[in-house]
């Protein structure tokens, strides 16, 4: 019995971990920490179908333990039988009744918040003060254009606080799927349609977000590199998102200094190919007019000059089966440290 009690202790220590552990994180990670009306919704059915599921486990122990101790066999009346109950129409109208009255009770709720996340006629409107964001998922990159002002950028998705904001999805390649965790469900992207849906952040919780700055993930399993799919929410009050789209409309990217003209001619002689650094044009890769005011480079690595070199040198060992990987001959270090300077000056703000 002694041989057991260290490996008792350990299960027992696990445990516990697991269950602080389990309420780690980042709260504008968490589907738990809404900051929206969509998630709080969604927030509530979690809650809503929690309680019943832990109302049934209550309810289903109790009987069990009642059952066990009562029924149990004791000294002297090892023959007794307890009373067999099959067949009691009054115990199977019980056990089909109740089921479905939790399911209605869940359902209910569930059908209603469906229909009203579903509700997307104000941005189908041939005229429509709605904003409206076309989100294209790429391999392994996420596109953002906002076709009434007519601007494009990816991996930063900018937003309103305090207002709808509608989204019409689609994938360029394979299925991905479009996931705020702290401002609503996911919804895939698909190649052959496109889902519209809307979310909507409120000004009085995104400060729980270090700078506002919210996280988005793909969703689906889509490649290699799906775990490092990344996307930055950045929201706003309405006037300093209208001041944004106003500097990305009249961005002119400048190279200051000579090294940043060295990279500029670089970058014209075979980035400018794949990538647009005018907020107005799309291209085959991620568009760089404010790729200076970005947080992470590839997605998910900090933007510094270090990571940006280490990117350019080898894409590969950033995000295995990237569309990069062996889209240019291999760069020189000095050459790498011109691309550094001038996409890094790269910036609207």
């Amino acid at each position: 019995m002694k041989k057991w009690l260290p490996n008792w202790r350990i299960l027992s220590l696990f445990s516990v971990m697991t269950l602080f552990l389990a309420g780690c994180g980042k709260p504008f990670l968490s589907t738990l920490q809404p900051v929206g009306e969509v998630a709080d919704m969604q927030k509530s059915l979690i809650l809503l179908s929690s309680a019943i599921m832990i109302l049934v486990v209550v309810v289903v122990s109790i009987i069990f333990v009642y059952v066990v101790v009562k029924f149990r066999q004791r000294d002297g009346e090892e023959e007794r039988i307890p009373k067999q109950v099959e067949g009691s129409h009054k115990l199977e109208i019980t056990w089909t009744v109740i089921p479905i009255l939790l399911l209605l009770i869940l359902a209910v709720p569930t059908v209603s918040y469906t229909f009203q996340l579903a509700d997307v006629k104000e941005m189908e409107k041939e005229e429509t003060d709605a904003l409206v964001v076309n989100v294209t998922a790429h391999l392994y990159w996420w596109e953002f254009e906002y076709p009434n002002q007519e601007v494009v950028t990816s991996q930063d998705l900018y937003v309103p606080t305090d207002e709808k904001v509608y989204f019409n999805l689609k994938a360029s390649d394979v299925k991905h799927s479009f996931w705020i965790p702290s401002a609503g469900g996911k919804m895939d992207t698909n190649t052959d349609n496109e889902n519209k849906f809307w979310l909507e952040f409120d000004s009085k919780r995104v400060g729980q977000a270090p700078e506002e700055l919210f996280y988005g993930k793909c969703a689906e399993l889509c490649g290699p590199s799906h775990a490092l799919m990344d996307f930055k929410v950045k929201t706003l009050p309405r006037d300093e998102f209208d001041q944004w789209i106003e500097n990305m409309k009249n961005a002119e990217p400048t190279a200051e200094t000579e090294l940043a003209q060295a990279g500029e001619e670089i970058f014209e002689q075979s980035c400018i190919t794949c990538h647009a650094v005018s907020a107005d044009q799309k291209g085959v890769a991620p568009n760089l007019t404010n790729f200076g005011n970005r947080q992470m480079v590839a997605g998910h690595k900090a933007n510094t000059p270090e990571n940006l070199a280490d990117w350019l040198e080898d894409p590969e060992t950033f995000k295995p089966g990237n569309k990069m990987t062996g889209a240019y001959d291999e760069l020189k270090p000095n050459e790498i440290e011109a691309l550094v300077e001038y996409l890094s000056g790269l910036k609207v703000e």
